[in-house]
């Protein structure tokens, strides 16, 4: 079994077949889905799909490009909110200083509640980075308050640097169809040396589709083929790299649990 730990199914882009599109990540062999809120405005929605699929899980927080306009996010709120038994972890939330849709000093504001949100219900932080590696690193550092916080850097596609920091902080690197990408060679070697028991791979969707499915829409089934490279690379089987990276899903997100045998999905 694979877990596709990020995805997107509130998305727009799913409107028309998300039940096609649960059902056949389901006939890839991927039973468990995490559907990421990425605004406060949608969590109810995101939370819905989450209730609908015995196999889907959910997230509640703030992306970095939704920090100027969130209103007021506190740890408070985000703790509420997260008290459903269908989410399973606090974000996606972060830094982008790639295109800096919000102020960074509001990104950070944003983040250090989501951070604190983390450590007070001991579910793990989803983090977004992008361009911000320094500022990054000594936020992290400063939230995990001596190792009361854990989570994962997902769609991981920033340096060498602050892969090593978020592991030694205690951190899961998560990699996306980026890693199948021709120029892509700086993250395949990163993806070869993060420890086995620290490993995630997720689609992102519906972006970031994985060769061969570049430039369609990206959809959880095709977490396969990210999979599929991620084991190439590091010279071990499909199988387990299936089996490590879904045990270290369930390892970090606590509250989720692995689906019966045979379990339909909703």
């Amino acid at each position: 079994m694979l877990v596709d730990s990020h995805c997107h199914l509130n998305f727009k882009d799913f409107n028309d077949d998300l039940d096609v599109v649960v059902s056949r990540a389901e006939g890839e062999g991927v039973g468990t889905l995490v559907t990421i809120c990425t605004r406060l405005n949608e969590f109810e929605q995101v939370l819905g799909i989450a209730e609908r699929y015995d196999n889907v899980y959910c997230s509640v927080g703030v992306h970095p490009h939704e920090a100027e306009n969130a209103g007021d996010v506190d740890a408070a709120r985000l703790i509420g909110l997260a008290a459903h038994p269908k989410v399973v972890g606090i974000g996606e939330t972060g830094l982008d200083y790639y295109y800096d849709n919000s102020p960074r000093d509001q990104q950070q504001a944003v983040f250090r509640a989501h951070m604190k949100a983390a450590r007070e219900t001991g579910l793990p932080l989803i983090v977004h980075t992008r361009d911000a590696d320094e500022d990054m690193a000594a936020l992290l550092t400063e939230g995990t308050d001596g190792g009361r916080l854990t989570g994962v850097l997902h769609c991981f596609s920033s340096g060498r640097e602050l892969a090593e920091k978020a592991l030694e902080l205690g951190f899961y690197i998560s990699l996306s169809g980026i890693v199948t990408f021709k120029n892509a060679e700086a993250l395949r070697e990163i993806a070869r040396d993060v420890p086995a028991d620290r490993l995630l791979v997720e689609t992102d969707s519906p972006y970031l589709a994985p060769m061969p499915h570049r430039g369609k829409r990206n959809e959880p089934a095709f977490v396969v083929h990210t999979a599929a490279r991620v084991a190439e690379l590091r010279g071990v089987t499909v199988d387990e790299l299936a089996r490590t990276t879904t045990a270290n899903f369930f390892r970090l997100f606590g509250k989720a649990h692995a689906p019966a045998s045979g379990a339909p999905g909703g």
